[in-house]
């Protein structure tokens, strides 16, 4: 519930890992077992605080496991006033979302190495590792120290919905930046002589709406999605705009056709820079950079991590579920990285939105389960 309240949307988690510190050292945890490393300042929008990890060596041999969740939520959780009521939490304000995804996640892990601290339990070496920058593009996780994470062998990501769902795939996607040049003039005086980027970046969005490469993209050659998230631009009614930036995604499974999704934005913003021009032939220009975000994965059946986490979620009394994830999860750069991640979720309830709501139910079982997940032995 304190998690839930503290304002950390992305790149503005000090605080969050301020409160997640706090109980650790009261626990007794020596400092030096604490560290951040300083991925907030490799990563593409720098933050003020890096990816916290902490570090236990085991008590009985054995290889090492990493348990993750990351710390920042989405901004529609910023004001989130967490409220009680029977088993489950929302928000006191309908206009906020909760912040569940994922302070649930956070509470999960946080509770297991408590847990251990003050009860002394046994478990093989662990390393604990609340994230940064999860929700814009995975960056805590892609850029995290891996020297500090000491080697794990395998992972458990907190973060998802009912913890009977065992994540072993996700999608991969890439991020656009598109900028829109055009030709600024007055807008009432003489129009004819400007050319609105607003204009152009109109006829590519009804373009790729036109030929299905917006939304959900089914086509022979594959599946996906895309979306043009957030438009930039213009300062006034009376200038033709001359400058407009856009953000948008493409995600698929499938590299080769998330590439086609790709094209088929740079295709349609070049027809449309094209066709506006003014009354002496100019047009704008367009420029797109992007970068992938996170490439998919799929973990094979049988691995440690996958059966060694179906094992707790029926020791917990569940029945757990293999999926795969259409959106990006922290496990696929844990995956790129080496680690072996499954990803579990926390009882998180509608996420990204101001109905968003925690099942306890589904969130005491997410930390026996992260419990189990710190401690067995095999």
């Amino acid at each position: 519930m304190k998690l839930m309240a503290i304002r950390g949307p992305s790149c503005h988690e000090a605080k969050v890992a301020a409160a997640i510190v706090a109980p650790i050292k009261r626990a007794g945890l020596s400092e030096s077992a604490i560290t951040f490393d300083s991925a907030a300042k490799r990563t593409p929008d720098p933050g003020d605080v890096g990816n916290l990890i902490v570090r236990l060596p085991g008590s009985f041999k054995a290889p090492r496991r990493l348990m993750s969740a990351h710390m920042d939520t989405v901004p529609v959780c910023i004001g989130s006033q967490p409220t009680r009521k029977g088993r489950l939490v929302t928000s006191r304000d309908p206009n906020t979302g909760l912040g569940a995804d994922n302070r649930a996640g956070c509470a999960v892990i946080l509770t297991a190495l408590l847990e251990i601290l003050r009860q002394d339990l046994p478990h093989p070496p662990l390393t604990f590792c609340w994230f940064v920058q999860e929700e814009i593009g995975l960056q805590g996780a892609r850029c995290v120290n891996r020297q500090l994470l000491s080697r794990p062998k395998i992972g458990f990501n907190f973060d998802g919905g009912s913890p009977a769902k065992l994540t072993v795939g996700a999608t991969g996607g890439y991020r656009m930046k598109i900028s829109v040049s055009g030709i600024a003039a007055h807008a009432g005086g003489a129009p004819e002589r400007g050319v609105s980027a607003i204009t152009v970046a109109s006829l590519a969005i009804a373009d790729l709406e036109r030929n299905r490469w917006l939304g959900r993209v089914v086509k022979k050659s594959g599946v996906g999605t895309s979306n043009v998230g957030a438009i930039h631009g213009g300062a006034a009614t009376n200038v033709v705009t001359d400058d407009l930036t856009l953000l948008a995604e493409a995600r698929s499974h499938d590299p080769k056709f998330r590439k086609k999704i790709l094209n088929a934005f740079i295709e349609a913003f070049e027809r449309a820079v094209k066709r506006v021009k003014n009354e002496n032939g100019d047009h704008g220009k367009v420029t797109i950079n992007d970068r992938l975000d996170y490439e998919s994965y799929r973990l094979k059946n049988g691995l440690p991590c996958v059966e060694i986490a179906r094992l707790a979620g029926l020791q917990v009394g569940l029945e757990p579920e293999l999926a795969v994830a259409n959106g990006g999860l922290d496990a696929n750069w844990l995956n790129a990285h080496g680690i072996p991640t499954v990803s579990i979720g926390c009882g998180q309830i509608n996420q990204h939105m101001t109905n968003e709501a925690l099942d306890l139910n589904g969130f005491d079982q997410a930390c026996k389960m992260g419990l189990i997940l710190a401690t067995a032995a095999s």
